[in-house]
């Protein structure tokens, strides 16, 4: 719905920006209250985050623009999402005229597992961009239930050694156990390095590693918290997990999911974008173990419990929404390939089908 609105921003002067200055002096608080079905406290910077720039033909806003222009041309659109999360821009987005059905089919994660046999190719199937490393799960075993702060900034996030610097620090000064993903290109521009004193604090409480089966390690008994690039699978596999979260938006609609996460599901909470030391370390702590984190947890597990009936249960609003998907907009709209490809995507119809 942000994107889709792009347009309307544009016309209203509010974007592009004036200056940079407006990155800092207070602009991006803005008020942006007219967008239908969306939180009535949302400001401009948790607006996806490509209208963040001076440039009027910037790439990325006119791709936006020129994108969601076109959706009127499509026969459906389909979420990764469930209709308890999203329950008011879902109900706006039906009511727009340009705008095709919408059906709401996730957690894919768990769908997925209601759905596809074992056995079956599309079982082996996941998305990550970087090799897994399962010993992330063994050192998880043994630790104390909710314990556990697990950091991961997702597959394509990038910061400068100062911001990976004080983010080491904040977890090292929490005290807290840790399993910490750093991909070797998370520095921008350079190698990922921490100083060797945070090792040395730190080697008996953490485990470092590059990628991890995340879905697997945010459900381990194990982790209490994460701190998160609020990309949307983390999102909704933080959900599935029953996990609150400290968000550290980067770029595009996580801004947007952080917002969500913090003012309106109540599971979050935002860190500055100036990473600073102490700040780390006191969301850390009261995520663990502090009032504001315990009622997190709670409603963490509300959503959680909503994800699985969406999902997971006869009569579930994602398992009916795929099942109306399947038989009111493929069978008009789908040309199966007898490729590789297409036979995964003819396995994948007649299991639906079939169910």
């Amino acid at each position: 719905m942000g994107y889709l609105h792009y347009r309307h921003l544009i016309d209203k002067g509010l974007v592009p920006l004036r200056s940079m200055d407006d990155l800092s002096n207070g602009y991006l608080e803005t008020t942006v209250d007219w967008i239908p079905g969306l939180m009535k406290n949302m400001r401009l910077r948790d607006i996806p985050s490509f209208i963040r720039t001076t440039d009027r033909e910037d790439t990325m806003v006119n791709f936006a623009v020129h994108e969601t222009s076109r959706v009127s041309m499509a026969s459906a659109i389909i979420l990764n999402t469930f209709s308890d999360l999203e329950e008011e821009v879902l109900n706006a987005m039906s009511t727009m005229v340009d705008v095709p059905p919408v059906y709401t089919v996730g957690p894919l994660s768990l769908v997925s597992k209601q759905l596809i046999p074992e056995g079956c190719p599309l079982a082996a199937m996941d998305s990550n961009l970087w090799r897994e490393e399962k010993e992330c799960l063994e050192w998880l075993e043994g630790k104390e239930r909710g314990s556990v702060v697990y950091v991961n900034f997702g597959s394509i996030t990038v910061m400068t050694s100062q911001q990976l610097v004080e983010f080491a620090w904040g977890l090292a000064n929490s005290n807290k156990e840790f399993l910490w993903i750093i991909r070797p290109d998370l520095v921008r521009g350079d190698t990922a390095v921490l100083p060797q004193e945070f090792f040395m604090k730190t080697k008996e409480r953490s485990m470092l590693a590059t990628w991890c089966p995340q879905e697997e390690v945010l459900k381990h008994p194990s982790v209490g918290g994460f701190l998160t690039h609020c990309g949307w699978n983390s999102t909704i596999e933080a959900i599935c997990g029953g996990v609150p979260v400290v968000c550290w938006p980067f770029f595009a609609e996580q801004q947007t999911n952080c917002r969500y996460l913090s003012s309106e599901w109540g599971i979050g909470m935002e860190i500055d974008s100036n990473v600073q030391r102490d700040e780390v370390e006191g969301l850390i702590r009261e995520l663990m173990d502090g009032e504001k984190g315990k009622e997190m947890k709670t409603k963490a597990m509300g959503w959680k419990k909503h994800a699985e009936k969406a999902a997971c249960c006869e009569g579930g609003s994602s398992l009916i929404n795929l099942g109306r998907l399947v038989n009111e907009i493929l069978p008009r709209s789908v040309v199966l390939r007898r490729d590789r490809f297409g036979v995964i995507s003819w396995i994948a119809l007649e299991v639906l089908r079939s169910r």
